[in-house]
């Protein structure tokens, strides 16, 4: 990979003092933040649940509208971990990639990014800390036309059983895995046969739901453990054992190319890297969700390179051939990722792109186009009161004319 085109910034020492700088705020504050943010957290949460709740009867009535819905309960959970994120743990994200998605990605004149990634596609990223599919799902809210309710994720069985936000994200369709393909197996195929549906438009023509399928090939994100996992599976089947990454399981990402082949065109590869994480060392141990949203220990950027890749040209016919293909991206990620420790840096966006007006990097912040977009989590709670509203009226008047 080339090597970006301007004076590298050094890889951070290793030392005991937090990448981000002392903690920014004093025990009274981080208590207020604590109270606040899962505050704020929650009563989103359960005003979103609670739409959900409202809605689930159209299951029963129409599945279109239902799943239509549901979609909106989907972007108003994007519009709150954004939000979250921004009020309570800001930070850079810094945008590059190469010539497959120089024309998809632009900074506006209001400061933001847009993406233009299409309506249907599968999302794959290395999976560093736990906050990488919050500001995937931010990647989402921020394309036109938005697609942060067109969001699906692959996880682990376990998250549904969080209080509310598991039953929530059951509502979102959301596909969760055993470890054990032959039980998963059934269950890939049952939702994905829905994300393939075919629908018919008033005037007769044909067309599928918008959908991001969201996938971390390599199962879980960079620890200790994971490390030694990979290491011990590269022995095994004798390939080399990346130095930034884990080596991807290809099984569910095969079966799922395979299922959906034909209605999407394109794989969207993100590297992810959060700066201030030394060489050898793993970033769930240093941005936790606490340190980050509570303590003002935020990572001073998240990094993002994105590839494409046309899925009629990734070898589908074979999952043996699929796996090396699948490990070369990965070697390429790591050599990404080596470029980054090294130098601070991805690669930049293309020469030809920048001499049209590209920054080599694009810059921004996870936050809503406008301040009061996350007041749509409770749009639909208020409509409801104010039909409860007006129909207890009706029938007090009712009951005073005739008592």
């Amino acid at each position: 990979m080339a090597a970006a085109a301007q004076s590298p910034v050094p890889a951070p020492a290793a030392s005991t003092t937090h990448p981000s700088g002392r903690e920014k705020h004093g025990q009274v504050i981080q208590i207020l933040r604590a109270v606040s943010v899962i505050l704020y957290f929650l009563a989103g949460a359960i005003a979103i649940h609670t739409t959900q709740l409202l809605g689930a009867p159209l299951y029963w009535i129409n599945r279109e509208l239902y799943y239509a819905y549901m979609s909106l309960t989907k972007q108003s959970f994007g519009l709150l971990i954004t939000t979250m994120t921004h009020w309570w743990g800001p930070t850079t994200i810094r945008i590059s990639g190469d010539a497959s998605v120089a024309d998809q990605i632009r900074k506006t004149e209001d400061g933001l990014v847009e993406f233009s990634f299409p309506d249907r596609m599968i999302m794959i990223a290395n999976h560093q800390i736990y906050t990488d599919w919050l500001y995937l799902w931010w990647v989402g809210y921020a394309n036109r036309p938005k697609r942060h309710g067109s969001l699906f994720i692959i996880l682990k069985e376990s998250l549904k059983y969080i209080p509310i936000v598991g039953p929530g994200m059951m509502f979102y369709s959301f596909i969760f895995m055993s470890r054990k393909m032959a039980i998963d197996q059934h269950r890939m195929a049952y939702r994905l046969r829905k994300l393939k549906t075919t629908h018919t438009a008033p005037d007769g023509k044909s067309y599928l739901d918008p959908m991001w399928l969201l996938l971390f090939p390599e199962g879980t994100n960079a620890s200790q453990n994971g490390r030694n996992k990979s290491a011990k599976w590269a022995a095994k089947i004798g390939v080399k054992d990346p130095e930034h990454m884990l080596l991807p399981r290809s099984t569910g990402i095969y079966f799922c190319l395979n299922e959906l082949k034909g209605t999407i065109d394109y794989v969207y590869d993100c590297t992810v890297a959060y700066e201030g994480v030394p060489r050898g060392k793993f970033g769930e141990k240093i941005f936790t969700l606490g340190g980050t949203y509570i303590k003002g220990q935020t990572p001073k950027s998240v990094n993002f390179y994105w590839r494409r890749f046309r899925v009629a040209d990734i070898p589908l016919e074979n999952q043996e051939e699929f796996e090396v293909w699948l490990r070369e991206r990965w070697y390429e990620k790591d050599a990404l990722m080596e470029q980054y420790v090294s130098t601070g840096r991805f690669p930049p966006n293309p020469a030809d792109a920048v001499t049209k007006g590209q920054e080599p990097f694009l810059e921004t912040e996870v936050r809503t186009r406008y301040p009061w977009e996350f007041l749509q989590i409770y749009s639909v709670l208020g409509a409801f009161g104010l039909v409860v509203n007006v129909i207890l009226k009706i029938w007090n008047r009712f009951l005073s004319v005739f008592s």
